[in-house]
């Protein structure tokens, strides 16, 4: 730290109580009473130097006793206990620490070039400008001090010119220079290397990042802080380093930026000299201070800190504002966050009914996200192969595919909260695109955990549900549950049945055409190439076939004994499906019959040719789900 020595004569200067003495072996003849403290000096050392304690002392000078009081000194006591031995030529240390006291207590009490040379406000400002503004610790110290001392500080400029010289060396590229943005030390020569026995060694003593004024910028208030922010934006600071800095503010000040800090330790937090020990009041303002200092953009802040800032905002009881700019930031990159970001709980008041996580700001969090998107352009359902970007250039059909997984995983999540409105999980599952899901597997798992946990829903209730549902998205996997799952609907389960047979008689026929053109292709190659392997192959082809045609025959049985039950259900209501779902289901057996005997003609030709008829495909069933091996 900088210091500058004044005066020259010994402090004899003595404190008894509340009250300081000057022992120079004359006796006091005036008396300045400055707060709770009183001083008893000498009317001719003060007189020269200062303009307005001359005024004073010739005002209350009344025969040989005078008393003065100054309540009103930048500083206090402190201030004049060191300026009164600045008047008796007492050696002074000017430093970082004192030196803006000093200078607003020398403006006060006019202590000025005209009135005496080498006066105390000379003294001051050339300490300030030649020394303190070319460090960056110095200044950041005089800055803390300038807290105390307003308006005077303000007045003589003392604080914008330090958040200056701040700026400045905040944005400096800290790569460049060893100085002012790294202090020199006793072992380290002017241009910033380490020395060893006195010789430069060429190397820096620490590799400074952008980052590093975040820890000493958040030891000012707020308003200093802001100050500095601004006046970093205006030298050219990048708005990510900016962002970083409020981040790090934001989790000094805010210990609800903690996840697992509760809502009710949040305000009763006190630790004594912590910094985060601050009232609930005063946390909700710096908090909605920090939004408004965030930029409205995407990648300002990484979406982890966004949602705890949204945290803290609920807990805090923050305005609808902040809340409403912290969801719009957070959807703007919706598709960077994660299953534990979403689960966000409800910090209202408890109730016997309400639910425990907030679906409904997940809920405007994921409109604004589409909102975007559709000022955009929106992305297409067919986005060209390759870069993974929509045809209109808006975000690409990627983002959307994983903002969809999101939503299904974090629906399966609060799928199991009894007090969870059947309006507000529909609300949020309907509310992503249908092409958004390449497989509606995911939103399928989370309807079924609804449907478990909620069983008092009525079948009406059930099938606006499971209208979110795609069946022909689902994979064979999710058919396979779904056709044996007692808690859908009837009305889904036969659909679920139908396009299970339907992929399931696509595979049949895929497997046909692959075998035929295999075929093909090995006899124009001949008849070179081992019968036995032949023999085998056509063995395991037929296995598969066989495993097959009992799998679509079990299928068929299934759906006839649904029909058969739907058509009970229907003549005892008077109404019902059975002139709905035998549509469905008339084609079932037909094609059975030509699958058979499209299968029985195969493998007549096959025994037929036999030496010519070579497949490398091996059809395997494994758990009801049919894999194709070559």
């Amino acid at each position: 730290m900088a210091c500058l020595k004044v005066g020259s004569k010994t402090d004899f200067f003595q404190c008894q109580g509340q009250a300081w003495f000057c022992a120079a072996g004359l006796p006091s003849d005036v008396t300045v009473e400055v707060g709770d403290m009183s001083f008893h000096l000498h009317k001719y050392p003060l007189l020269s130097k200062s303009a307005t304690l001359g005024r004073l002392i010739e005002e209350a000078s009344q025969g040989e006793s005078c008393n003065i009081k100054l309540n009103d000194v930048p500083g206090g006591a402190r201030s004049f206990e060191m300026v009164a031995k600045f008047c008796y030529d007492v050696k002074l240390e000017l430093t970082a620490g004192n030196v803006a006291a000093l200078r607003c207590a020398a403006e006060h009490l006019e202590m000025t070039e005209d009135y005496s040379e080498n006066n105390l406000i000379l003294q001051a400002e050339c300490f300030l400008n030649q020394a303190v503004l070319h460090s960056w610790k110095d200044s950041l110290r005089v800055l803390q001090t300038c807290e105390g001392l307003l308006p005077h500080a303000e007045d003589l400029h003392v604080v914008e010119r330090c958040i200056q010289s701040l700026a400045s060396k905040a944005s400096t590229d800290p790569q460049l220079f060893g100085w002012p943005v790294m202090e020199r030390g006793p072992l380290q020569s002017p241009g910033g290397s380490i020395l060893w026995n006195g010789i430069s060694t060429g190397s820096r003593p620490r590799n400074s990042r952008p980052d590093w004024w975040y820890e000493d910028a958040s030891s000012l208030n707020l308003p200093f802080y802001k100050r500095l922010i601004s006046a970093m934006e205006a030298r050219g600071v990048r708005r990510q380093v900016i962002c970083g800095s409020l981040a790090s503010y934001a989790r000094r000040y805010l210990p609800g930026l903690n996840r697992r800090q509760s809502a009710g330790e949040l305000g009763h937090r006190r630790s004594s000299g912590s910094p985060a020990a601050e009232p609930v009041e005063e946390q909700r303002t710096l908090l909605e201070e920090i939004d408004r200092l965030l930029p409205i953009q995407k990648d300002a802040m990484p979406v982890k800190f966004l949602f705890s800032l949204l945290r803290t905002a609920a807990i805090l009881k923050a305005g609808p504002s902040c809340i409403s700019n912290l969801e719009t930031r957070i959807g703007m990159q919706l598709d960077r966050a994660s299953l534990e970001d979403l689960l966000m709980p409800s910090f209202s008041p408890h109730s016997a009914d309400e639910a425990l996580y907030n679906v409904d700001c997940i809920q405007r969090i994921l409109e604004h996200f589409l909102e975007m998107d559709r000022a955009t352009g929106g992305a297409t359902a067919s986005p060209y192969p390759g870069n993974g970007e929509s045809v209109t250039g808006s975000p690409s059909l990627t983002r959307l595919t994983a903002v969809a997984k999101l939503v299904d995983g974090y629906l399966a999540e609060i799928a199991p909260d009894v007090n969870l409105k059947l309006m507000k999980f529909q609300s949020l599952a309907e509310a992503v695109p249908d092409y958004a899901r390449p497989l509606d597997d995911g939103i399928y798992r989370a309807i079924d955990i609804y449907l478990k946990f909620h069983p008092w829903l009525s079948e009406l209730e059930k099938e606006k549900l499971c209208k979110v549902i795609d069946c022909q998205k689902l994979s064979l996997e999710a058919c396979t549950h779904a056709a044996q799952n007692n808690r859908l609907p009837l009305r889904v389960v036969v659909q679920v049945l139908f396009f299970e047979q339907l992929q399931l008689r696509t595979s049949i026929a895929g497997c046909f055409m692959v075998s035929e053109n295999l075929d093909g292709s090995r006899q124009l190659r001949g008849n070179d190439g081992g019968w036995a392997t032949a023999v085998r192959e056509n063995q395991v082809l037929k296995v598969g076939m066989d495993s097959m045609r009992l799998r679509v025959l079990e299928l068929e049985r299934e759906c006839l004994g649904m029909r058969q039950e739907i058509l009970k259900l229907g003549q005892e209501k008077g109404r019902g499906w059975g002139g709905v779902v035998p549509k469905k289901l008339v084609g079932f057996k037909i094609k059975s019959q030509m699958c058979s005997a499209q299968e029985d003609s195969v493998s007549d030709q096959k025994s037929s040719a036999g030496k010519t008829v070579k497949s490398p495909l091996k059809l395997t069933s494994h758990r009801n789900n049919l894999y194709v091996e070559g």
